[in-house]
């Protein structure tokens, strides 16, 4: 294995704020234009199954499509930046997803715009690991809070926009311009990108593992295929969603196994050694459980239960989204100065109280602003959990480490959104009410205990660093016969 030395702006190359302003663009421009996508879809599921006279069950393999190849391909982030370098990588990225995108909005029936969403799930894939290493390794321990406050900034655009946008697009035009898009946005992102990043060197010339990839990959993808089935079913011991689920887990507890032995494994999971990062993989795989999947619930309470449309139900989810990215700037920007396990566990304890006082309160006619006033306290919950967790998680890491640890995040965030997306699904299933307000209060209460736990593992975390000692001077230590001057 030969090293090679990282050129500026690598993962691995030292810290320069001109140049860490510069990652910051690309990477915000790259990462609106994949929550936005998300979002929009979202919205979209119910007008695409009446455009194509299909079953909404399934339409919504052009979700389940795109979050299958995203977990599939985000393992090789880490080895990709290594062989090829993170801009050859991001760049690789925004174009799949680009193309995708353009190809998705020429679709002809519901296969074709599922495969053509699989493209867009493989570029999507690398653009959060890929995009939060190179801010990482671009920015020194003074700025990291900052950096990574500004990468949360898509978290606010995109909710708040994106079902408003796919709505009036839908209803203005037709649904191919939700994919439209993404095209003019794309170009940006590719433009900036090749204009901005500064070309980098790969970090280490090694061998792809390949034993390793078609385990995890695969085990991935069957493990959440399988629970999505049965969410989408409402039951997880069915054949269809128990035997790929069964066969997921086994695949990846084999990848574990052999990666604690593998001389060059695809992930480093000897990584976990270091507390700070396995309590914060552990608080991100609890937290998305609980927060992605109550997100689930809130547009189908308000379009079943209260009778509303997508767009309204879109609108009334805005408080929380813009209540999420402020507080998710605010609390990032102080995790450098601040105790991150008081930040993180509080931000855990607020979010499942708000979630609380909402579930509480659900009826077929409970005024809006109370519930909005329920997500407000939420969403101030979740930004001081979300971007600061991440954070905190990968600061102790090497340079050549830090691809590995973000790849690591990525896969932990994305199994918790689509176990929570899974679990709280069959308990709304479960109940012989499913489309009353009791029903979504029983759900709820899952989300909340989930939400809750998430604060355990982030007690964890490291506490407020301690200024460093000034060095104490030199004691002179006169010689023997000699009195000491002064």
């Amino acid at each position: 294995m030969t090293a090679i030395r990282p050129a500026p702006g690598s993962p691995a190359a030292p810290a320069d704020g001109g140049n860490l302003a510069r990652v910051l663009v690309v990477v915000v421009v790259g990462s609106v234009m994949s929550v936005l996508d998300v979002t929009i879809v979202n919205v979209a599921l119910h007008p695409l199954a009446l455009a194509f006279d299909a079953e909404v069950a399934t339409v919504q393999w052009v979700a389940t499509g795109y979050t299958l190849a995203l977990s599939a391909v985000i393992p090789l982030a880490a080895w990709a930046m290594g062989r090829a370098g993170a801009k050859r990588v991001y760049l690789a990225a925004i174009a799949l997803f680009t193309l995708g995108s353009g190809l998705a909005a020429l679709a002809w029936n519901i296969p074709a715009l599922v495969f053509f969403r699989v493209l867009q799930g493989l570029g999507g894939g690398l653009l959060m690991p890929v995009g939060m290493a190179m801010v990482i390794g671009a920015a020194d321990r003074r700025r990291t809070g900052g950096a990574m406050a500004v990468l949360g900034i898509p978290v606010l655009v995109g909710p708040v926009s994106g079902p408003v946008l796919g709505g009036w697009l839908i209803d203005a035009a037709s649904w191919r311009w939700i994919f439209l898009v993404n095209l003019p946005i794309g170009a940006v992102a590719l433009f900036l990108a090749a204009r901005l990043l500064r070309p980098d060197a790969p970090t280490v010339k090694r061998r792809l593992d390949l034993p390793g990839l078609l385990t995890l990959s695969p085990g991935l993808a069957l493990l959440i295929y399988g629970l999505t089935t049965g969410g989408n079913d409402g039951d997880v011991t069915e054949p269809g969603a128990l035997l790929p689920t069964v066969a997921g887990l086994l695949l990846v507890t084999g990848f574990v196994l052999r990666s604690l032995t593998a001389r060059e494994p695809l992930l480093r999971l000897r990584l976990l050694a270091d507390r700070r990062l396995a309590a914060g993989l552990a608080t991100m795989l609890l937290f998305p459980c609980g927060y992605f999947g109550s997100m689930m619930l809130s547009p189908m309470y308000f379009q079943t239960v209260r009778g509303l449309g997508a767009t309204e139900a879109g609108l009334l989810g805005a408080p929380l989204a813009v209540a999420v990215g402020l507080s998710m700037q605010v609390a990032t920007r102080r995790v450098d100065r601040v105790s991150p396990r008081l930040l993180v566990s509080c931000g855990a304890a607020l979010a499942a109280l708000g979630l609380s006082l909402f579930a509480a309160q659900l009826t077929a006619h409970t005024p809006y602003w109370r519930l909005c006033a329920a997500l407000l306290v939420t969403g101030v919950g979740v930004g001081m959990v979300m971007m600061p967790a991440n954070t905190t998680a990968t600061r102790g890491l090497a340079p050549a480490d830090v691809p590995y640890g973000s790849t690591l995040l990525a896969i932990v965030s994305q199994a918790g959104a689509s176990v929570g997306t899974a679990l709280l699904s069959v308990v709304l299933a479960s109940q012989a009410n499913g489309a009353s307000a009791g029903a979504f209060r029983h759900a709820y209460a899952w989300a909340v205990v989930l939400l809750a736990l998430a604060a355990v593992p982030a007690l964890l975390l490291p506490g407020r660093a301690r200024p460093a000692m000034p060095a104490a001077e030199p004691r002179v230590v006169p010689a023997p016969g000699r009195a000491p001057v002064g």
